[in-house]
């Protein structure tokens, strides 16, 4: 883990960790950093460097289903998910959040809001291949 690494570190569960590692890499430009496969072929543990920070992930049980599966089933998910708002999400500061944007979109990223100003900064809201909802962030006067 890198030494300036966030005190706080997001772990997310994924229905199939080893393509999550290589989606958020080409779609929100994280690194990974560690990938432990299990005997059954599936992600044990991850970690991606992440903006500023580090999250991990991994295939918890094969009885783990994501956010976008459990609202294909389920009418209060749906109703909750139709929102554009971050619901149990993770917040990364970038750089550059016009370059950021149009990388996640390019990668198929779900756009839930485009980029717009407020608060601390510019930003923009999105949910990954299996629903986790993410808010980049490109604080006031960081632009490179």
């Amino acid at each position: 883990m890198p030494k300036d690494a966030s005190g706080v570190i997001p772990m997310i569960s994924y229905e199939n960790g080893v393509a999550a590692l290589e989606w958020l890499a080409e779609a929100f430009g994280f690194r990974e950093l560690e990938r432990m496969i299990g005997p059954d072929g599936s992600l044990a543990h991850g970690e991606m460097e992440a903006g500023e920070g580090v999250i991990m992930l991994a295939t918890p049980t094969a009885d783990y289903e994501s956010p976008g599966r459990h609202r294909e089933h389920c009418e209060r998910a749906r109703r909750w998910s139709a929102v554009p708002w971050v619901i149990d999400g993770v917040l990364v500061h970038v750089v550059d959040l016009d370059a950021h944007y149009r990388q996640a979109k390019k990668a198929g990223a779900r756009i839930l809001s485009e980029p717009e100003e407020g608060g601390p900064g510019r930003r923009y809201r999105a949910e990954d291949l299996e629903g986790h909802r993410w808010m980049f962030m490109e604080k006031k006067g960081e632009r490179a």
